[in-house]
Protein backbone atom coordinates (compact mmCIF):
# COMPACT_ATOMS: atom_id res chain seq x y z
CA UNK A 1 0.00 0.00 0.00
CA UNK A 2 1.22 3.54 -0.71
CA UNK A 3 0.42 6.85 0.73
CA UNK A 4 -2.48 8.25 -1.60
CA UNK A 5 -1.69 11.87 -0.97
CA UNK A 6 1.60 14.71 -1.60
CA UNK A 7 4.25 14.25 0.58
CA UNK A 8 8.30 14.66 0.96
CA UNK A 9 8.81 10.19 1.29
CA UNK A 10 9.47 8.30 -1.92
CA UNK A 11 6.96 6.69 -3.67
CA UNK A 12 7.90 3.22 -2.93
CA UNK A 13 7.58 4.38 0.82
CA UNK A 14 4.83 2.41 2.67
CA UNK A 15 2.35 4.85 4.10
CA UNK A 16 2.25 4.95 7.76
CA UNK A 17 -1.29 6.63 8.25
CA UNK A 18 -2.37 2.77 7.10
CA UNK A 19 -1.40 1.26 10.45
CA UNK A 20 -3.77 3.57 12.84
CA UNK A 21 -6.64 1.94 10.40
CA UNK A 22 -5.59 -1.38 10.48
CA UNK A 23 -5.17 -0.86 14.16
CA UNK A 24 -9.04 -0.26 14.19
CA UNK A 25 -10.24 -2.71 12.18
CA UNK A 26 -8.24 -5.44 14.01
CA UNK A 27 -10.10 -3.98 17.22
CA UNK A 28 -13.38 -3.86 15.48
CA UNK A 29 -13.22 -7.35 14.39
CA UNK A 30 -12.24 -8.50 17.83
CA UNK A 31 -15.19 -7.01 19.72
CA UNK A 32 -17.57 -8.53 17.23
CA UNK A 33 -15.74 -11.80 17.21
CA UNK A 34 -19.01 -14.59 18.93
CA UNK A 35 -16.66 -15.32 21.91
CA UNK A 36 -16.62 -11.63 22.68
CA UNK A 37 -20.12 -11.05 22.34
CA UNK A 38 -20.60 -14.19 24.18
CA UNK A 39 -18.58 -13.37 27.34
CA UNK A 40 -19.78 -9.77 27.75
CA UNK A 41 -23.38 -10.17 28.69
CA UNK A 42 -22.84 -13.25 30.25
CA UNK A 43 -20.48 -11.62 32.56
CA UNK A 44 -22.07 -8.27 33.02
CA UNK A 45 -25.26 -10.45 34.02
CA UNK A 46 -23.78 -12.84 36.29
CA UNK A 47 -22.92 -9.83 38.43
CA UNK A 48 -26.24 -8.68 38.29
CA UNK A 49 -27.46 -11.27 40.42
CA UNK A 50 -25.74 -9.68 43.48
CA UNK A 51 -26.18 -5.99 42.57
CA UNK A 52 -29.84 -6.45 42.53
CA UNK A 53 -30.04 -7.19 45.99
CA UNK A 54 -29.07 -3.52 46.94
CA UNK A 55 -31.78 -2.17 44.80
CA UNK A 56 -34.47 -4.80 46.53
CA UNK A 57 -33.23 -3.80 49.85
CA UNK A 58 -35.31 -0.62 49.42
CA UNK A 59 -37.56 -0.54 46.67
CA UNK A 60 -40.47 -2.42 45.68
CA UNK A 61 -39.04 -4.84 42.71
CA UNK A 62 -41.89 -3.48 40.21
CA UNK A 63 -39.91 0.16 40.92
CA UNK A 64 -36.55 -1.31 40.43
CA UNK A 65 -36.91 -2.58 37.69
CA UNK A 66 -39.24 0.02 36.05
CA UNK A 67 -36.81 2.69 36.36
CA UNK A 68 -33.63 0.60 35.48
CA UNK A 69 -36.08 0.07 31.89
CA UNK A 70 -36.70 3.74 31.59
CA UNK A 71 -33.31 5.12 32.16
CA UNK A 72 -31.63 2.44 30.30
CA UNK A 73 -34.01 3.03 26.95
CA UNK A 74 -33.69 6.75 27.14
CA UNK A 75 -29.81 6.07 27.28
CA UNK A 76 -30.14 4.06 24.08
CA UNK A 77 -32.30 6.36 22.02
CA UNK A 78 -29.67 9.32 23.53
CA UNK A 79 -26.69 7.14 21.69
CA UNK A 80 -28.87 6.64 18.54
CA UNK A 81 -29.21 10.05 18.08
CA UNK A 82 -25.35 11.10 18.86
CA UNK A 83 -24.46 8.15 16.07
CA UNK A 84 -26.54 9.70 14.11
CA UNK A 85 -29.04 6.78 13.20
CA UNK A 86 -32.55 6.59 12.30
CA UNK A 87 -34.44 6.74 15.79
CA UNK A 88 -37.80 8.20 15.52
CA UNK A 89 -39.00 5.23 14.04
CA UNK A 90 -41.81 4.98 11.44
CA UNK A 91 -45.39 4.78 12.93
CA UNK A 92 -46.11 1.16 11.52
CA UNK A 93 -43.20 0.05 13.49
CA UNK A 94 -44.78 1.03 17.19
CA UNK A 95 -47.17 -1.11 17.93
CA UNK A 96 -44.53 -4.05 17.39
CA UNK A 97 -42.33 -1.87 19.93
CA UNK A 98 -44.93 -1.96 22.57
CA UNK A 99 -45.76 -5.34 22.64
CA UNK A 100 -42.09 -6.39 22.24
CA UNK A 101 -41.25 -3.85 25.56
CA UNK A 102 -44.24 -5.69 26.88
CA UNK A 103 -43.09 -9.20 26.43
CA UNK A 104 -39.39 -8.61 27.23
CA UNK A 105 -39.52 -6.42 29.87
CA UNK A 106 -42.53 -6.17 31.72
CA UNK A 107 -44.30 -10.25 31.46
CA UNK A 108 -40.56 -11.18 31.75
CA UNK A 109 -39.28 -9.42 34.62
CA UNK A 110 -42.73 -9.47 36.55
CA UNK A 111 -42.28 -13.14 36.04
CA UNK A 112 -39.10 -13.44 37.65
CA UNK A 113 -39.62 -11.58 40.55
CA UNK A 114 -43.17 -12.99 41.36
CA UNK A 115 -41.83 -16.78 40.66
CA UNK A 116 -39.18 -16.43 43.42
CA UNK A 117 -41.75 -14.99 45.89
CA UNK A 118 -43.35 -18.85 45.81
CA UNK A 119 -39.76 -21.36 44.37
CA UNK A 120 -36.16 -20.89 45.21
CA UNK A 121 -34.37 -18.58 43.36
CA UNK A 122 -32.01 -21.54 42.19
CA UNK A 123 -35.11 -23.02 40.45
CA UNK A 124 -35.84 -20.10 38.54
CA UNK A 125 -32.44 -19.98 37.14
CA UNK A 126 -33.22 -23.75 36.16
CA UNK A 127 -36.20 -22.44 34.38
CA UNK A 128 -34.35 -20.30 32.49
CA UNK A 129 -31.72 -22.26 31.31
CA UNK A 130 -34.50 -23.96 29.34
CA UNK A 131 -34.62 -20.60 27.36
CA UNK A 132 -31.61 -22.28 24.95
CA UNK A 133 -34.53 -25.09 23.72
CA UNK A 134 -37.14 -21.98 23.32
CA UNK A 135 -34.58 -19.83 21.28
CA UNK A 136 -33.27 -23.06 19.01
CA UNK A 137 -37.41 -23.70 17.98
CA UNK A 138 -37.61 -20.19 16.99
CA UNK A 139 -34.55 -19.85 15.39
CA UNK A 140 -35.63 -22.85 13.55
CA UNK A 141 -39.35 -21.88 12.89
CA UNK A 142 -39.30 -18.75 12.14
CA UNK A 143 -35.49 -18.13 10.80
CA UNK A 144 -34.61 -21.81 9.58
CA UNK A 145 -31.71 -21.88 11.44
CA UNK A 146 -30.76 -25.08 11.84
CA UNK A 147 -30.18 -26.79 15.06
CA UNK A 148 -27.54 -29.87 15.32
CA UNK A 149 -27.73 -32.98 17.46
CA UNK A 150 -24.71 -32.20 19.12
CA UNK A 151 -26.21 -28.85 20.24
CA UNK A 152 -29.09 -30.37 21.34
CA UNK A 153 -27.28 -33.12 23.63
CA UNK A 154 -24.85 -30.19 24.80
CA UNK A 155 -27.53 -27.93 26.18
CA UNK A 156 -28.98 -30.52 27.73
CA UNK A 157 -26.35 -31.24 29.58
CA UNK A 158 -25.82 -27.79 30.50
CA UNK A 159 -29.05 -27.77 31.86
CA UNK A 160 -28.35 -30.47 33.76
CA UNK A 161 -25.24 -28.76 35.38
CA UNK A 162 -27.27 -25.95 36.43
CA UNK A 163 -30.05 -28.74 37.74
CA UNK A 164 -26.94 -30.01 39.70
CA UNK A 165 -25.91 -26.76 41.05
CA UNK A 166 -29.04 -26.24 42.58
CA UNK A 167 -30.39 -29.36 43.67
CA UNK A 168 -30.75 -29.23 47.34
CA UNK A 169 -33.35 -25.85 46.46
CA UNK A 170 -34.65 -28.13 43.61
CA UNK A 171 -35.54 -30.61 46.22
CA UNK A 172 -37.00 -28.45 48.49
CA UNK A 173 -39.10 -26.76 46.08
CA UNK A 174 -42.14 -29.72 46.78
CA UNK A 175 -41.88 -27.97 50.28
CA UNK A 176 -43.42 -25.16 49.47
CA UNK A 177 -47.18 -24.26 49.61
CA UNK A 178 -47.48 -21.99 46.33
CA UNK A 179 -44.84 -23.86 44.40
CA UNK A 180 -46.77 -24.76 41.43
CA UNK A 181 -47.92 -21.41 40.99
CA UNK A 182 -44.13 -20.59 41.15
CA UNK A 183 -43.43 -23.04 38.16
CA UNK A 184 -46.14 -21.98 36.07
CA UNK A 185 -45.11 -18.31 36.55
CA UNK A 186 -41.47 -18.67 35.84
CA UNK A 187 -42.31 -20.69 33.00
CA UNK A 188 -44.20 -17.77 32.08
CA UNK A 189 -41.45 -15.40 32.03
CA UNK A 190 -39.54 -17.71 30.19
CA UNK A 191 -42.07 -18.00 27.56
CA UNK A 192 -42.28 -14.15 27.41
CA UNK A 193 -38.29 -14.31 27.21
CA UNK A 194 -38.31 -16.41 24.23
CA UNK A 195 -40.92 -14.46 22.46
CA UNK A 196 -39.37 -11.16 23.09
CA UNK A 197 -35.96 -12.45 21.64
CA UNK A 198 -38.09 -13.74 18.68
CA UNK A 199 -39.92 -10.32 18.30
CA UNK A 200 -36.59 -8.00 18.54
CA UNK A 201 -34.33 -10.15 15.88
CA UNK A 202 -37.37 -10.44 13.43
CA UNK A 203 -37.79 -6.64 13.17
CA UNK A 204 -34.12 -6.34 13.20
CA UNK A 205 -34.38 -8.44 9.68
CA UNK A 206 -37.02 -6.54 9.06
CA UNK A 207 -34.97 -2.87 8.63
CA UNK A 208 -35.48 -1.77 12.42
CA UNK A 209 -32.13 -0.66 13.60
CA UNK A 210 -31.53 -2.69 16.72
CA UNK A 211 -29.99 0.45 19.43
CA UNK A 212 -33.55 2.26 18.77
CA UNK A 213 -35.43 -1.04 18.63
CA UNK A 214 -33.90 -1.73 22.24
CA UNK A 215 -34.56 1.67 23.51
CA UNK A 216 -38.35 1.93 22.57
CA UNK A 217 -38.70 -1.38 23.73
CA UNK A 218 -37.23 -0.41 26.90
CA UNK A 219 -39.37 2.64 27.32
CA UNK A 220 -42.94 0.91 26.44
CA UNK A 221 -42.30 -1.81 28.60
CA UNK A 222 -40.60 0.33 31.79
CA UNK A 223 -44.04 2.53 30.98
CA UNK A 224 -46.12 -0.26 31.72
CA UNK A 225 -44.40 -1.45 35.00
CA UNK A 226 -44.11 2.13 36.62
CA UNK A 227 -47.85 2.07 35.40
CA UNK A 228 -48.89 -0.95 37.44
CA UNK A 229 -46.79 0.19 40.73
CA UNK A 230 -48.37 3.60 40.29
CA UNK A 231 -51.78 1.35 40.46
CA UNK A 232 -50.72 -0.10 43.36
CA UNK A 233 -49.96 3.41 45.30
CA UNK A 234 -45.83 2.47 45.02
CA UNK A 235 -44.80 4.85 42.24
CA UNK A 236 -43.02 7.27 44.42
CA UNK A 237 -40.89 4.42 46.62
CA UNK A 238 -37.11 5.17 45.01
CA UNK A 239 -34.11 4.33 47.35
CA UNK A 240 -31.91 6.97 48.87
CA UNK A 241 -28.71 5.25 50.00
CA UNK A 242 -25.37 5.63 47.80
CA UNK A 243 -25.51 1.54 47.36
CA UNK A 244 -28.84 1.82 45.56
CA UNK A 245 -28.20 4.86 42.99
CA UNK A 246 -24.75 3.09 42.48
CA UNK A 247 -26.27 -0.37 41.57
CA UNK A 248 -29.16 1.70 39.96
CA UNK A 249 -26.52 3.16 37.26
CA UNK A 250 -24.97 -0.10 37.37
CA UNK A 251 -27.82 -1.97 36.06
CA UNK A 252 -29.05 0.31 33.47
CA UNK A 253 -25.41 1.41 31.89
CA UNK A 254 -24.31 -2.13 31.70
CA UNK A 255 -26.62 -4.96 32.60
CA UNK A 256 -29.16 -3.05 30.44
CA UNK A 257 -27.67 -0.86 27.83
CA UNK A 258 -24.51 -2.90 27.50
CA UNK A 259 -25.73 -6.57 28.28
CA UNK A 260 -28.55 -6.27 26.24
CA UNK A 261 -27.06 -4.88 22.88
CA UNK A 262 -24.40 -6.83 23.00
CA UNK A 263 -26.45 -9.76 23.26
CA UNK A 264 -28.52 -9.23 20.64
CA UNK A 265 -25.35 -8.83 18.72
CA UNK A 266 -24.72 -12.00 19.37
CA UNK A 267 -28.04 -13.15 18.67
CA UNK A 268 -27.72 -11.76 15.31
CA UNK A 269 -24.46 -13.27 14.16
CA UNK A 270 -24.76 -16.81 15.67
CA UNK A 271 -28.35 -17.33 16.24
CA UNK A 272 -31.02 -17.28 19.28
CA UNK A 273 -30.72 -21.15 20.29
CA UNK A 274 -26.44 -20.10 20.89
CA UNK A 275 -26.70 -16.75 22.94
CA UNK A 276 -29.18 -18.73 24.91
CA UNK A 277 -25.73 -20.65 25.77
CA UNK A 278 -25.41 -17.70 28.34
CA UNK A 279 -28.23 -18.30 30.55
CA UNK A 280 -26.41 -21.57 31.01
CA UNK A 281 -22.92 -19.85 32.23
CA UNK A 282 -24.27 -17.03 34.12
CA UNK A 283 -25.14 -19.48 37.31
CA UNK A 284 -21.89 -20.67 37.79
CA UNK A 285 -20.68 -17.07 37.39
CA UNK A 286 -23.01 -15.61 39.48
CA UNK A 287 -22.24 -18.50 42.07
CA UNK A 288 -18.88 -17.67 42.21
CA UNK A 289 -19.13 -14.37 42.79
CA UNK A 290 -21.47 -14.80 45.66
CA UNK A 291 -18.84 -17.24 47.37
CA UNK A 292 -16.66 -14.36 47.31
CA UNK A 293 -19.10 -11.54 48.30
CA UNK A 294 -21.88 -13.67 50.37
CA UNK A 295 -19.93 -16.60 51.78
CA UNK A 296 -21.82 -19.33 49.67
CA UNK A 297 -19.69 -22.62 49.62
CA UNK A 298 -19.96 -25.07 47.12
CA UNK A 299 -20.80 -29.00 47.21
CA UNK A 300 -19.51 -31.48 44.95
CA UNK A 301 -22.58 -32.08 43.22
CA UNK A 302 -22.65 -27.85 42.70
CA UNK A 303 -19.26 -28.15 41.35
CA UNK A 304 -19.62 -31.38 39.10
CA UNK A 305 -23.01 -29.38 37.93
CA UNK A 306 -20.19 -25.87 37.14
CA UNK A 307 -17.92 -28.36 35.08
CA UNK A 308 -20.59 -29.64 32.94
CA UNK A 309 -22.02 -26.37 32.49
CA UNK A 310 -18.17 -25.38 31.03
CA UNK A 311 -17.95 -28.62 28.91
CA UNK A 312 -21.48 -28.14 27.35
CA UNK A 313 -20.57 -24.41 26.91
CA UNK A 314 -17.59 -25.50 25.17
CA UNK A 315 -19.53 -28.36 22.61
CA UNK A 316 -22.16 -26.19 21.93
CA UNK A 317 -20.84 -22.73 20.72
CA UNK A 318 -17.40 -24.11 19.03
CA UNK A 319 -17.56 -23.78 15.60
CA UNK A 320 -17.81 -27.61 13.53
CA UNK A 321 -15.35 -28.37 11.52
CA UNK A 322 -17.94 -30.58 9.29
CA UNK A 323 -21.50 -31.41 9.53
CA UNK A 324 -22.82 -33.52 12.29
Amino acid sequence: MYCPRVCCRPRSAPCSIAAPALEETALLRLLESPRVLFWVPTLIWASTWHVILYQLAETPPLNAVGWRFLLAGLVLLGVAIARGERWLLERRWHGWLLLTGVVQYSINYWGVYEAERHIPSGLVAVLFSLMVFGNALSGWWLFAQPVTHRFLVAAACGVLGVVLIFWPEVVATGARPNAALGLAVGLLAVVMACAGNALTLSLTRRGVPLMPLLGWGMVYGALVLLAVAAAQGNLSAIGHSVPWWSSLLYLTLFGTVVAFFVYFRLAQRVGPARAAMTGVMIPPIALAISAVLEGWRPSALSVSGIVLCLGSVFVATRTPKRAD
